[in-house]
């Protein structure tokens, strides 16, 4: 397919200033810009939808610049509901490093440029920027976003000067990019099409030239009804393996969130999240109406998202963990073998109370929780069932009902 058809197919299709996507296809420039703010120290499988559409475009030869917002970051993308916590320059830090490896395993392309608008904000003066970015702009243009509305409309909860401005922060990047590289195009998810229109009309209005922009649909958690993301409450993190934050899924709880996604919404979770070619889906989807019963299109989602964030040998481990934590015998397992099954699993120190290990580990939110699912039986050690807070004094791997797991060591 060309990739006007790719985009519709897969469904990387929302708000557009492009006409015609066959334009696409025919585009003399060909260097487009994705950012994300390090607003955490992972992304999300929100993030990675638009990910994977900026894979889609490198795929049909075009040039990425991937902006890791280390200005942005610490000021925040303003929400519907309420004020962002700032960030300190550290936490920023720290977020951007993270974020920029996550950014650039996903999108894979010999060309990569990373960027940093704190490069350029760092210099910028404030009466510069209101002279020349502020002056292009119109309060009323500002206050008419839906999320300036419903922020301070009846009931809204106000909205501080530096999140009112991020908008304009982040149509100057865009005028930026222009100007040092050439970039005529922005990539973003549905929600931040508005402030991809700043850095369109800023372009327009100083330089008298053309930019567009391409969005992607915000993905709908089916089970919810919800976004996914790190505001929603929601998360499913990229990051495997826990830095102090805790804002990270383990790869075997990765794996098991794809192949536990219902018949209903797996066609267009496959499209969007793994690189499958459309006969190949076609197959797996023709498989999967034959015989439902063997979830070969979750297994297949659940085998490529995991490729794609986590690699192959992570994913062909996972794939081989569940085996063993699903139709083997727990009690069969040697302690090396547990402590194996650590790498890809939450982990908890031994020599812990067992109620402290659960809520530790994720698989219960509180104490109280704990004494509740194992007063009832849902909470094994080894494969046996415990009701009592023991102590945790070996090796071990902890269960929470049919599918919840952790390790001990």
């Amino acid at each position: 397919m060309k990739l006007s058809e790719e985009l519709i197919w897969r469904g990387f299709s929302a708000e557009t200033t492009i006409k015609d996507p066959t334009e696409l296809d025919t585009r003399v420039s060909k260097k487009f810009y994705w950012g994300a703010d390090p607003s955490a120290d992972s992304l999300t499988i929100g993030n990675l939808a638009a990910a994977m559409m900026c894979a889609c475009f490198v795929r049909h030869g075009y040039e990425p610049y991937l902006l890791v917002g280390g200005a942005t970051g610490q000021i925040g993308d303003p929400k519907e509901n309420g004020e962002r916590d700032l960030k300190s320059v550290e936490e920023v830090e720290h977020n951007k490093s993270c974020i920029a490896a996550q950014m650039k395993r996903i999108v894979k392309s010999p060309d990569l440029t990373q960027v940093d608008n704190y490069e350029w904000f760092k210099d910028i003066k404030y009466l510069e920027f209101l002279r020349e970015i502020g002056k292009a702009f119109s309060m009323t243009q500002l206050l008419d976003r839906q999320f300036v509305q419903n922020r301070i409309g009846e009931g809204g909860s106000g909205i501080s000067y530096a999140e009112f401005s991020y908008t304009l922060i982040q149509g100057y990047d865009f005028l930026h990019l222009y100007r040092e590289y050439g970039i005529d195009l922005q990539l973003c998810g549905a929600d931040q099409f508005g402030n991809c229109s700043s850095g369109i009309h800023l372009i327009k209005r100083l330089e008298g030239a053309a930019a567009d922009a391409w969005s992607t649909p915000l993905i709908i958690d089916p089970a919810t009804g919800r976004k996914f993301g790190k505001s929603e409450g929601n998360a499913i993190w990229l990051a495997g393996k826990d830095n102090g934050s805790g804002n990270w899924t383990s790869v075997f709880d990765f794996y098991q969130f794809w192949l536990n996604q219902p018949d209903t919404a797996v066609e267009g979770l496959l499209k969007i999240y793994t690189v499958l070619e459309k006969d190949e889906v076609d197959k797996i989807m023709k498989q999967q109406t034959e015989n439902p019963g063997q979830r070969v299109a979750q297994k297949a989602l659940a085998k490529g998202v995991t490729e794609v964030v986590h690699g192959e040998e992570a994913t062909e481990a996972v794939i081989g963990l569940s085996a063993r934590l699903f139709e083997g015998e727990l009690t069969e397992l040697s302690g090396d073998e547990i402590v194996e099954m650590g790498e890809y699993l939450a982990t908890g120190q031994m020599g812990k109370k067992l109620f402290d290990l659960l809520v530790e580990t994720g698989l219960c939110t509180s104490k109280s929780e704990a004494r509740k699912l194992a007063a009832a039986g849902a909470i094994s050690v080894n494969g046996t069932k415990v009701s009592e807070d023991v102590a945790i004094e070996q090796v071990a791997i902890l269960k929470r009902g049919k599918n919840k797991f952790a390790v001990v060591m």
